[in-house]
């Protein structure tokens, strides 16, 4: 992106350290298909007319993008912008020329909202990925997780949010929404995404978690008897999926007789642990561990962007581990 430097923006790209931010958003600079992405936005975006002419639609995807890495509301964008310099540097934007407001950013999220583009997004990084045959399709790991809501009723509307339900996970209650969520195996790409309530059971989600082509499917015990549902009985592959707590306990009080059921179990354990890589970048590398919005349409808005760029984070690593 070419645009005017000021001399505090020549003298910060002249300093000898790098940031970790600053490494992190020249990886991302370097590796997002920006163009394929932008042309999914392109057609809906605002063109120059005769109200005030609209930002350049690769600053304000860029400052989305980095408000979703960084788990930034509108307000603290804007105040970044200002004060970050490798930040507004990114988004191709300089201090001796106008900022965009939190409402110009807040805009642009509705934007994406009301085409429902994000989920437009996350197939595309699908399909560039896709491409460039990084997805082995060789098996899918089905989970969900539960993301936590406002259960408070101290709001405008005097009620916690009516799409968002509460649900029990061991002896302790959540009230949220549930991301459902299929990864390929081989890769722990997501390739597949669903939102719910929380309260909705992972087995019925199942049917919108594969793509048809899996040699396996992987899940934890919370999904046993999928395969005898009606929308999933004529699958061909190979489910593994783990035996209930209870039984685990059963065939480990007798380790010796049990031998190959426990290493099975360990095996599969191992298979299905990968599909904790992306739950983990979104809430510990992104941020994201409480619902932002109200309601499920605003919320899987969010969650696909979130996995779309968890997946390019994710072949980030796996380009920085090639190269050791």
């Amino acid at each position: 992106m070419s645009h005017q430097l000021t001399f505090a923006d020549s003298e910060f790209n002249n300093k000898r350290r790098k940031t970790r931010k600053e490494v992190f958003l020249t990886r991302m600079d370097e590796l997002m298909p920006w163009d394929q992405l932008e042309t999914v936005i392109e057609p809906f975006y605002p063109k120059s007319g005769k109200g005030r002419r609209p930002y350049p639609l690769s600053t304000m995807f860029r400052i989305h993008c980095m408000q979703h890495w960084y788990n930034m509301s509108d307000p603290a964008m804007e105040d970044a912008l200002y004060e970050i310099t490798s930040m507004r540097l990114f988004a191709g934007l300089s201090l001796d020329s106008a900022i965009p407001d939190h409402t110009t950013i807040m805009n642009f999220r509705h934007l994406l909202e009301k085409h429902k583009l994000s989920r437009q997004l996350f197939k595309e990084v699908n399909k560039w990925l896709s491409s460039a045959g990084i997805y082995l399709k060789e098996g899918t790991i089905v989970d969900a997780t539960i993301i936590e809501a406002a259960s408070s009723t101290k709001n405008k509307a005097k009620a916690r949010d009516p799409e968002m339900h509460q649900t029990q996970k061991g002896k302790q209650w959540f009230f949220g929404l549930k991301a459902h969520i299929g990864v390929d195996a081989r890769t722990w790409l997501t390739h597949s995404l669903s939102t719910t309530a929380a309260n909705v059971h992972d087995i019925s989600e199942t049917e919108n978690l594969l793509h048809g082509e899996e040699a396996f499917i992987s899940g934890d015990s919370g999904y046993r008897g999928a395969h005898k549902r009606k929308e999933l009985k004529d699958i061909k592959a190979e489910w593994l999926i783990a035996e209930m707590p209870s039984k685990m306990r059963l065939l480990k009080k007798h380790p010796r007789i049990n031998k190959q059921p426990i290493r099975t179990e360990y095996i599969k354990a191992s298979i299905r642990a990968k599909v904790e890589h992306p739950f983990r970048i979104i809430k510990r590398q992104f941020g994201f561990r409480k619902v932002v919005y109200r309601g499920l349409e605003k919320n899987d808005n969010k969650l696909a962007m979130l996995f779309a760029l968890a997946n390019v984070f994710r072949i980030d690593q796996m380009i920085r581990a090639a190269r050791g």
